[in-house]
């Protein structure tokens, strides 16, 4: 049914150039979409310019990079991930200039948190999470893994995979997650390794809102609605694709 509305001729023969007072209506449903995600997910923004999972958590990687620069802390430059974490977490964090810390699960899967304690420290940049784990793991002491990353100086990426299993029972903002990627292929219509479209949101807290990636849309003081480009966000991570 998802695939059906996404072939109409008001999305599908839409140019991207059109003028925005042409298309409300298309602008309207990303705008509401960007809203219906913000509030599943508890974060204070929701864009939904990836393209896919992997290049969302790319950008979500990058976004964390920019925050440490502006802050003349580029000594930050390890990134913790569980050895039951997603797997494409490792290279997203590589790819963003990161070097990567392995932190080992106790025996019932959840993070050691001795290990994590020893582990954090000023070159912390953040630690990546996949919440329930791909163990199916839920970390129930996902608020004090939080406080402890916090307190290093770091920030916590949430990676959508297993969403899914959670979704409206707990969100990723109320675990204390500075970033985020869904996707589309996981927890959303499309059917995992079905062949379809691609897509991913990206959300984030307010420590990460001014590097969001472009375009999203925003609403302006007469409630008309319009794309954000780059020239209106001058610490954004630039745009994912032409």
């Amino acid at each position: 049914a998802a695939n059906r509305l996404a072939m109409l001729a008001g999305f599908l023969d839409t140019h991207p150039l059109a003028p925005a007072r042409t298309r409300q209506g298309f602008l309207a449903c990303v705008f509401e979409l960007q809203e219906m995600l913000q509030t599943a997910t508890g974060m204070s923004a929701v864009v939904l310019s990836p393209m896919a999972g992997a290049q969302g958590e790319f950008a979500g990687m990058d976004m964390i990079r920019r925050y440490h620069r502006a802050r003349n802390d580029e000594a930050r430059n390890e990134v913790l991930v569980p050895d039951a974490a997603h797997g494409t977490n490792p290279a997203s964090a590589v790819m963003a200039g990161f070097r990567v810390r392995e932190i080992p699960t106790d025996r019932e899967g959840d993070v050691d948190m001795a290990a994590l304690r020893a582990a954090v420290g000023p070159k912390t940049a953040g630690i990546m999470l996949t919440n329930p784990s791909t163990l199916g793991v839920f970390e129930r002491r996902i608020l004090d893994i939080a406080k402890i990353v916090h307190q290093a100086g770091g920030l916590l990426y949430y990676d959508g995979a297993n969403l899914n299993a959670i979704l409206g029972r707990v969100r990723p903002g109320d675990m204390q997650f500075d970033v985020l990627h869904l996707n589309l292929h996981k927890t959303f219509s499309t059917p995992h390794g079905g062949g379809g479209p691609g897509a991913a949101a990206l959300g984030v807290g307010p420590t990460l809102e001014p590097y969001l990636p472009v375009p999203f849309v925003a609403k302006d003081a007469t409630g008309g609605l319009s794309w954000v480009e780059e020239e209106s966000r001058p610490e954004t991570i630039g745009r994912l694709s032409a």
